[in-house]
């Protein structure tokens, strides 16, 4: 008998990947501005601690959604995600298959990335 596991398909598992890579390499990007002094400690914890509620809230939606019971609002996840939740709804998006076939909800998600990052940018070397 064949030893066979169950898993996901292989574009799926390097999509996780790819978003654990540029997540990690955002927060450790973020903890040397905090290093050199360019960004205070605290914005690194807000940046942890809204990204694991962004991926919470995902987690909450996904399972609604399989319910049929009341979502949360796409504005919702882009608040989060333009206040800085945006490495956790990466993440949650690719690990949950979430969000990821919405071709508007994806376009508003990167733009929400995009200005998160010139704020923080702007902020960093100001």
């Amino acid at each position: 008998m064949l030893n066979r596991k169950a898993s996901a398909p292989r574009h799926v598992k390097g999509t996780v990947g790819r978003s654990l890579v540029i997540t990690l390499t955002f927060f450790a990007l973020l903890a040397a501005a905090v290093v050199i002094e360019k960004l205070p400690m605290w914005l690194l914890f807000i940046y942890l601690a809204v990204s694991v509620v962004t991926c919470l809230t995902y987690v909450v939606d996904k399972s609604a959604a399989q319910k049929n019971a009341q979502r949360i609002s796409e504005n919702t996840l882009h608040v989060l995600s333009l206040l800085g939740g945006w490495p956790g709804a990466m993440v949650a998006q690719q690990w949950l298959r979430h969000k990821t076939q919405k071709r508007a909800f994806r376009r508003v998600f990167w733009m929400t990335v995009l200005i998160n990052l010139a704020a923080l940018v702007s902020w960093a070397w100001a």
